[in-house]
């Protein structure tokens, strides 16, 4: 039994840093993917919302005959219009508010313009 050699199970240093590295890689590519898919839905939410909201007050005003105030009170009120409560901006929170001349949702109108 003297030419026999012992051998152990396991992962060499070298192997390990090539795992490691990999995944380094695979994680380099796949966070920015789901930050921008992030971005992508609260832009589309805050859209979605502000599309509900104009078609709410337009409702609101041919219903009563008046325009809903500008902080949208009136309409969070009713729980007609929406039962779980007003939406509010997904990128700020704030609540949505009213142009008091054209009866539209302001502010959110772009990109970088998020703040009601």
């Amino acid at each position: 039994m003297a030419g026999r050699r012992i051998t152990r199970g396991g992962f060499s240093l070298v192997e390990l840093l090539a795992v490691v590295t990999i995944l380094a890689l695979l994680a380099a590519l796949i966070l920015p993917r789901v930050s921008v898919d992030n971005d992508t839905a609260k832009k589309k939410s805050c859209n979605h919302n502000r599309t509900e909201i104009n078609i709410t007050v337009e409702q609101y005003y041919l219903s009563n005959g008046s325009w809903p105030a500008n902080d949208l009170s009136d309409v969070a009120s009713d729980a007609n219009y929406f039962p779980n409560g007003l939406p509010t901006c997904p990128f700020s929170g704030a609540a949505y508010r009213l142009d008091p001349t054209t009866h539209r949702v302001i502010g959110h109108n772009g990109d970088s313009d998020h703040s009601p």
